[in-house]
Parts: structure tokens; C-alpha cells; sequence
């Protein structure tokens, strides 16, 4: 089970379509506001109906703010490696250190000719571009002093360095066969096949096997090359959670071109491909020692609760929070290494997602609530029909969201809270509590189901709605506070 130690990223590709341009941009904006990593549009520059890709990702840089791009993949012969350099550095500082570079040799060689560029070999362009990507990492190697001086079979650089990007920009190759697996394991920072290229699915295995013999050869440590896979089509989240842990990949980039798919991939794969992948991976870690850490070599636990505000939405109260059970004090000297502290900082961020979510359905509430109120009054027919699509909008996130806590929940009876009652037996009283509250969670869950579909067919029943949302609301941030409270410090003392 390969972990190459890199953080899963989840990221739609798009086809850059001069004709449906404002669309690109509009996805590429969603992806963003849906939680998504990265961005990744295909560079085809003899298409003629395709957007440069390059000046999209500018343009897109300018409209987003976080999420990261990248091309899918830059075909070298047509972008002299000391210009890509600096226009990949250039966008990196324009972005704010959001840029990858992802190349490939080519491989549609009469259109490529057609551009005006030489016609290679398949050989003489793996050649290209092995002397390309030293190139590159000279560019922005603004801290060795003197000019680029390369002089090989197909590039002839002197040429000053810099500008220096804003993050160390990761070089990310399409490959497939031996020898471009090989360069990637040399001299790149990631691999990027297309699941659809590959004969079968093993071929992933295969070519790490390469890509890690490359690196150790070369004094690399296998770890040193991020494992991305583009997705031809929507997989469920077991199979991405098997490919992840089976074959180390860390990056599943999707083609979709509708917003529907991209937000489901977004909000309900991604949370629960994440959730699989880091349940398998505590199952199958070998216990740990404990910590010899002490004061001076060792921090205090940093992963902080979050607090309950004490604020009520409604009268209504599931259960007594009084009887709440409470952990047995901890050892007050302990102190925790970023790996153990790394446990209870997971189940935290777990939390925070699910509570921006929850803030995300709220509002989306209050949206179809001002449209219905517009409809009430002044609206047509059409605009009627248009409330009732905001109606099912808001039923498709509400479905959504609740199978993304009813999965957390599931996670947790099933493998945590074990794991946690064989290293601790006196926290038993709080996982019971803790189970207890999921089951009543689910009802509250099922309440919130039932008022939405009398809300699509009358609504009038917004209000109804509204008060379940504000019970499930009450509810889950009081469960995910006392959680917090109570299992922070022992998922740190005993994993996750």
C-alpha cells in the first residue's frame, strides 16, 4: 500500500472553448467556491476553437483566489523551455504561488508542425525535453549567480535568470512509456498519466515501479514525485479510495463540463474518498511506541477544541447536555509530537467541513427564501418555475450535505471509536454518549429530509424547513464541540 506522503488533491480539467468561454471561467469560479484543489485546463494550440490556454490561465488567475492551476499538459515543442520558465514563474507571482507546470513531448506531431514548430522523433522529443526541465529549474534558480548557460542537441540558452516564481513550482509530466517514466523519476515532481490512455488499471503500478527506480538511482527519494491521475469519467469513492491507497495516487482530476457533476465530485467524492483513505491507512499503521518527547523537544498540543458559543437557534433540546460524560483527565506534562498532534487536528478539520457546509445550506436557504417571497408577489409563471428550480437546487445540497455527516458518523462507530475503546477502556462512558448522539443526529437528518419534500411541493413549508435546519444546527455543532472537547487529547495519545 504505497503512501508517497502527499496530501490528497481533488480537481476538475476543462476544455478551454473559445465559443463557451464565459462558461470556462463561470466552472472554473464553482470549482473554487465548492472546496476543489485545483483547476487544470487542456493546451491544444492548433485548435482553433479552443482559448490559448495560457491567457485563460492568466485571465483565471485574475478571477479566483485560491484554488490552484495548471495546464493539462503544456506540449513542449511549442513553448520554448526559457519563455515557459518565465511565464510559468510570471503567473506563479500573479497568482500568488497557485501555479504547477505540467508538460508533455507532444505526440500530435503534424499539427504540431503546422504551428511552425520542428517535427521530432518520439525519441528526439523525450531528448527535447530532458534538456528542457534543467532549463526551467535554472530560470528560477535566481540564488546561483551568472546567466542560464545551455548548450545541448536542441536548446542553446544564455540567458539571465529569474523571475523567481512565488512557490517552488511543481514540474509534473504526462508519461507512459519506459524511458519518459524514467525521466519523470530523474528529473520531475509529478506524474500525470490519463486513466482512459492506460491499457488497464495496473499500469499505474508498473510505472511506479519505474518512476521509483529513477529516483533512487538518481539519489531521490521516491517521495519526491507527487502521483496525479486524470479521470475520464466519474468513478465512485470507493474505487478512487483503492486507487489512492493500491497504487500512492494523491490527485484525481475529473473532465466534467457540467456544474452538477462538478459539485457532487466536489462535496460528496472528495469528503468521502478522504475519509476511506484515512481510515484504511490507521487501520494498516503499525502501533507506535510511546512518545519519548519532552519539553524542550516537543510542543504542547496545538489542535484546539472549538468551543460551544452556547448559541440556540430553537427550545427545543434533543438531549441533556448536563449529562454529558467527561474524559479522565489528562497527564498535564505531556507533551506530543506533530505526528500525534496530527490525529486530533484531523478530526478538527473533518468538523470544520462539515460546519461550513452546514453555514453553506443555511444560506442557501435564505437565497430561495427571498425568491420565494419575490415570487409570492411579482414573478410570472416562468419565474414560478424558476423558484421551483431553486427548490430542488436547495433539495439536491440538503440530500447531499446529510450523507456526508450520515458517512462521517459511520466512520466513526465503525473504526475510531473501537479503536479508541480497545487503547482506553474508560472512555467508554463518552463513546456511548457520542453513538447515542449520531443515532439522534440521523433522526433530526431524516426529520430535515421529510420537511424538504413537503417544502418542493408547497412552499409554504419554508418555515417548517427552516425550524428542522435550525434543530439539526443546534444539534451538530453542540455534538461536533463536545466531541472536540473530549477526543482531541485522546486521538493524540492513541491515533486516529
Amino acid at each position: 500500500m504505497p503512501d508517497y506522503g502527499h496530501e490528497l488533491l481533488f480537481s476538475v480539467s476543462f476544455v478551454p472553448s473559445a465559443h463557451q468561454a464565459d462558461t470556462v471561467v463561470a466552472l472554473t469560479q464553482l470549482a473554487e467556491r465548492a472546496g476543489l484543489d485545483l483547476v487544470t485546463f487542456s493546451d491544444h494550440p492548433y485548435q482553433p476553437t479552443f482559448l490559448d490556454t495560457w491567457t485563460l490561465l492568466g485571465y483565471v488567475a485574475a478571477a479566483t483566489e485560491s484554488i490552484r492551476l495548471a495546464g493539462n499538459v503544456h506540449p513542449l515543442p511549442l513553448r520554448p523551455p526559457a519563455m515557459l520558465a518565465q511565464a510559468a514563474a510570471s503567473l506563479d507571482i500573479l497568482s500568488r504561488g497557485r501555479f504547477e507546470l505540467a508538460l508533455g513531448t507532444g505526440g500530435y506531431w503534424d499539427a504540431i508542425a503546422s504551428m511552425g514548430a520542428p517535427r521530432l522523433t518520439p525519441g528526439q522529443a523525450v531528448d527535447a525535453l530532458e534538456e528542457a526541465i534543467p532549463i526551467i529549474r535554472a530560470a528560477w534558480d535566481t540564488d546561483t549567480p551568472g546567466a542560464i548557460a545551455h548548450h545541448g542537441e536542441h536548446y542553446q540558452v544564455t540567458a539571465p535568470r529569474g523571475p523567481r516564481p512565488a512557490h517552488d513550482i511543481g514540474i509534473w509530466l504526462g508519461a507512459y512509456k519506459p524511458r519518459m517514466l524514467r525521466v519523470t523519476g530523474r528529473l520531475a515532481d509529478g506524474w500525470l498519466p490519463s486513466l482512459p490512455r492506460l491499457q488497464s488499471i495496473g499500469e499505474l503500478g508498473e510505472g511506479n515501479t519505474l518512476i521509483d527506480e529513477a529516483a533512487a538511482e538518481a539519489g531521490r527519494s521516491p517521495r519526491d514525485i507527487r502521483r496525479l491521475l486524470n479521470l475520464g469519467e466519474e468513478l465512485p469513492a470507493a474505487q478512487l479510495a483503492e486507487i489512492a491507497l493500491t497504487y500512492g495516487v494523491s490527485a484525481f482530476i475529473l473532465a466534467v463540463n457540467d456544474p452538477d457533476r462538478l459539485q457532487r465530485f466536489a462535496r460528496e467524492t472528495a469528503p468521502a474518498v478522504r475519509e476511506l483513505v484515512a481510515a484504511e491507512r490507521t487501520r494498516t499503521t503499525p502501533p507506535q511506541p510511546p512518545s519519548t518527547a519532552t519539553a524542550e523537544n516537543a510542543p504542547n498540543l496545538a489542535a484546539t477544541p472549538t468551543p460551544d458559543d452556547g448559541v440556540r437557534l430553537t427550545d427545543v433540546r434533543v438531549w441533556d447536555e448536563t449529562t454529558r460524560p467527561t474524559d479522565p483527565a489528562p497527564d498535564p506534562t505531556r507533551r506530543y509530537t506533530p505526528a500525534e498532534q496530527a490525529n486530533g487536528r484531523h478530526l478538527i478539520d473533518v468538523h470544520d467541513h462539515l460546519r461550513g457546509e452546514l453555514a453553506q445550506l443555511r444560506d442557501l436557504i435564505d437565497q430561495v427564501a427571498s425568491g420565494a417571497i419575490d415570487a409570492g408577489t411579482a414573478r410570472s409563471h416562468i419565474n414560478t418555475m424558476t423558484m421551483r428550480q431553486n427548490n430542488w437546487t436547495l433539495g439536491a445540497y440538503c440530500e447531499s450535505y446529510c450523507r456526508l455527516v450520515t458517512m462521517h458518523h459511520t466512520a466513526e462507530d465503525a473504526m475510531v471509536f473501537p479503536h479508541l475503546r480497545r487503547s482506553e477502556p474508560a472512555l467508554a462512558p463518552v463513546l456511548d454518549r457520542l453513538q447515542e448522539e449520531h443515532h439522534a443526529i440521523h433522526k433530526i437528518i431524516e426529520r430535515v429530509d421529510r420537511a424538504l419534500v413537503a417544502f418542493v411541493g408547497d412552499p409554504d413549508g419554508l418555515g417548517h424547513l427552516r425550524e428542522t435546519v435550525d434543530l439539526l444546527t443546534d444539534s451538530l455543532l453542540s455534538h461536533l464541540s463536545y466531541e472536540e472537547r473530549e477526543l482531541v487529547e485522546p486521538l493524540a495519545r492513541h491515533g486516529l
